[in-house]
């Protein structure tokens, strides 16, 4: 399935597609940060998610900087 159509993301693939580490995308889902759902014993993270934190990065560093 195209990454563009993947609607659930391992951890590991969302790591790579933010071009950060495992341990980070951990952290980000422990403190709340990143949405995830649990699927059986299965972690996985809506690409919605990923790209909702993206905007709240944005969205934080562009109120800083104003």
């Amino acid at each position: 399935m195209p990454e563009d159509t993947q609607i659930l993301l391992s951890p590991e693939r969302a790591a790579d597609r933010m071009d950060l580490g495992r341990s980070k995308i951990f952290e980000l889902m422990a403190a709340g940060e990143l949405e995830s759902v649990l699927i059986g014993r299965s972690r996985r993270i809506p690409l919605d998610a990923l790209r909702a934190y993206v905007e709240r990065l944005r969205a934080d560093q562009s109120n800083a900087g104003a």
